[in-house]
């Protein structure tokens, strides 16, 4: 059965400006910036959290169900995913919108201007989970339209799907009320370390009493790993050195592929953990969220090398 993954759908456009923009700005008149970027560098990356954790659970053999809205400038995207193999049968096109795209412009410094424009994300509360016909048997809920968010959670929860429950970028669109009424819904929960303390402080729950209400709570803490609260015991997770520090947008991503690989297949937590962490390290190494290479056996093979233990399929 598929594994559904809702969340975000977009185009992430980064540009280059070949100078520092401290450069460029005047302190004392900010109150009037009128200002132009010159950016001979650009590209165009296919983004967004749900079809990310989708590209890296392709790779792994999983059969990732992407759920989401995008518009009408979806063709680019729909053919790469075709390509790879992936359904887009819970995913709806709105003609009279554009799908969500992030447009950043990075100075020499790596300081970043962005500006994310949500288009089709908003409405993907019109997507009703129970309506789009394939039979699933994990889910997770990611950043997404806030209705979208609380809508999928609610469905997976009727349906009787576990699901994990991802709130990443779109934590200050909920209350603390809102946030437990859908951990209470969600069988796992993944944030990271500032997003875990973000929760605590919006829901007046401590982060040990949250890791109660669910079967596991993953917390990444960057490059000092992660660690699942799960069984009455924390699991931690080392990092997985990476071959290089390219880009991390996306590692959360693939981290998460991981994640969905292992509680799939029944792993234990360690050995989920682990896959998670090698995902991430080897999304880093990579310029974009979908450009790393994932093939299975390769993937076994950098397992067994980085743990040194084997595969536990």
């Amino acid at each position: 059965m598929a594994i559904l993954i809702s969340g975000s759908i977009a185009y992430d456009t980064i540009m280059v400006f070949e100078d520092r923009f401290k450069n460029h700005l005047l302190p004392d008149q900010l109150h009037i910036l009128s200002i132009s970027f010159l950016v001979p560098e650009m590209r165009r990356e296919l983004g967004g959290c749900a079809g990310n954790i989708g590209y890296t659970l392709k790779g792994l053999g999983g059969d990732p169900l992407v759920v989401g809205t995008v518009g009408s400038d979806f063709g680019p995207y729909a053919k790469r995913m075709d390509t790879l193999g992936i359904s887009r049968a819970g995913i709806r096109e709105l003609p009279e919108q554009f799908t969500a795209q992030c447009f950043v412009t990075c100075d020499l410094d790596d300081n970043q201007i962005a500006a994310f424009h949500p288009g089709a994300m908003n409405l993907s509360h019109f997507i009703r989970t129970q309506d789009i016909g394939v039979p699933v048997e994990l889910g997770i809920v990611g950043p997404d339209g806030k209705l979208g968010m609380q809508a999928r959670c609610q469905q997976l929860h009727e349906m009787g799907v576990p699901f994990v429950f991802d709130p990443g970028q779109a934590l200050p669109l909920f209350s603390g009320d809102e946030l437990l009424e859908m951990i209470a819904q969600a069988d796992y929960l993944t944030v990271n370390d500032y997003e875990a303390e973000v929760v605590a402080r919006k829901t007046g729950v401590a982060l040990d009493q949250l890791a109660q209400q669910v079967k596991a709570l993953v917390v990444t803490l960057g490059g000092e790993g992660s660690e699942i609260h799960a069984d009455g015991q924390i699991y931690r997770i080392p990092v997985v050195p990476a071959a290089a520090v390219i880009d991390p947008t996306g590692c959360g991503d693939a981290f998460r592929a991981g994640l969905l690989y292992g509680i799939s297949k029944g792993w234990g937590w360690q050995s989920t953990g682990q896959l998670a962490s090698l995902l991430g390290s080897l999304k880093i190494a990579r310029r974009g969220a979908q450009n790393h290479e994932v093939e299975l056996a390769d993937i076994q093979q950098r397992y067994e090398a980085a743990f040194g233990e084997k595969w536990p399929d």
